[in-house]
């Protein structure tokens, strides 16, 4: 087979979720497929060591504009050129004026749903108001137009199942995301000393990946923790990444807690790899989303042996089970109250650093991307009768 795979933004320094995904992807699929031969396409950019290119992997930086004008002229002539017989993209979107055999990774579709795109656009950035708009615009061709809609959980395959009328077993299938191996508790003293200084962290702190994203809940993240330091008189910091100073101070007024942002660390951009060593020196992982399709980072978080807390919304129970602290995100008040009690409770604690760990054990991109060839040679082979 001859399989295209889409990762325009693989080789741009600041990395997302989906950018993780298809980046653990395709490493996981050079490890246990030499058979294959691979073209990976990318979008030339500064991070381009990422990516190493093996006998049967051939990485192909095609220049082209826009996202939308990359993806929808650049990706299918490029893909057309090298003989590609499937091609695989990784974003939520894909052409759809291509011939070729089509896989499509829908992670989500919020952009979708009537409840939260106002959210969405309401406090959104303005290349996230374009990019919910061109996703609002695309995903519903490419639902018909792909052989598979791969998604991330079984709650986003109904979700999805249910918004576009699709029979569950149409072209819908679940795959579950991983944990990249380098997550696990870091014990090693330089380690956990290098990262601190180069971050800045403090000595106690809870840990919030939130960003401007509004099912982020990152206002709500912020009532809760001024909650904390209200009722415990408690010297914890809040460290957050790369977040706007200007746009949190607006979000601080709006809590009536100006001063909060004295309690607050911004790191600015994490490497991945530094990661581990953050989350294993905070006392809490705060991931009270709104709304999310997986949760890779709680998953980071538990594996690195850390309590989480999380929210009874969407996939997030369907992640965690019973191994974080389970609130709901519209109650600010169970987010404090969950931090002091993990705080106050040594055995709660530990129990939930034990399940989490547990869990964490259960995700694998290597298992993910055996899942990713087993449809590849499904697809392959249903072209291949006609």
């Amino acid at each position: 087979m001859k399989i295209g795979i889409e990762g325009q933004r693989l080789f741009r320094k600041k990395k997302h979720g989906m950018d993780m995904v298809a980046l653990e992807l395709i490493r996981n699929l050079q490890l246990i497929d030499t058979e294959n031969e691979y073209f990976i396409f990318v979008k030339p950019d500064e991070d381009n060591t990422v990516l190493k290119e093996t006998p049967n992997f051939k990485i192909i930086q095609l220049d082209g504009g826009s996202y939308p004008m990359w993806e929808q002229i650049e990706l299918p002539k490029a893909a057309k050129k090298y003989g590609c017989e499937i091609l695989h993209c990784t974003s939520n979107t894909a052409p759809i004026f291509s011939d070729i055999p089509l896989v499509t990774i829908l992670h989500d579709i919020i952009y979708m749903e009537s409840s939260y795109y106002k959210i969405l656009t309401g406090s959104a950035t303005p290349y996230q108001k374009f990019g919910n708009a061109y996703r609002k615009l695309i995903v519903p061709w490419v639902v018909k137009k792909s052989d598979k809609i791969v998604t991330v959980s079984h709650f986003e395959k109904n979700r999805i199942a249910e918004f576009f009328g699709m029979r569950e077993d149409q072209c819908l299938t679940a795959i579950y995301n991983g944990v990249s191996e380098h997550f696990k508790p870091i014990t090693n003293k330089e380690e956990l000393q290098r990262v601190k200084e180069k971050y800045n962290l403090p000595d106690n702190y809870f840990f919030f990946l939130g960003n401007t994203d509004p099912k982020k809940n990152t206002k709500g993240t912020l009532k809760a923790f001024s909650d904390v330091l209200k009722q415990t008189g408690s010297n914890h910091k809040l460290v957050m990444l790369d977040y706007d100073k200007t746009e949190l101070n607006k979000l601080l007024v709006e809590i009536n807690d100006a001063g909060l942002i004295n309690n607050i660390v911004l790191t600015g951009y994490v490497i991945n790899t530094d990661l581990p060593a953050i989350y294993s020196q905070c006392d809490v992982f705060l991931y009270p989303s709104l709304r999310e399709s997986f949760g890779i980072p709680m998953l980071e978080a538990m594996a690195c042996g850390v309590p989480v807390i999380t929210s009874n919304t969407s996939s997030m129970p369907e992640v965690a089970k019973e191994a974080a602290h389970i609130i709901n995100p519209y109650n600010t008040d169970e987010i404090t109250q969950g931090l002091i009690k993990i705080l106050n409770d040594d055995v709660y604690r530990k129990l939930l650093c034990d399940k989490g760990l547990e869990r964490s054990m259960k995700f694998s991109w290597n298992n993910m991307a055996k899942d990713y060839l087993k449809l590849y040679e499904l697809i392959f082979a249903e072209h291949s009768k006609k």
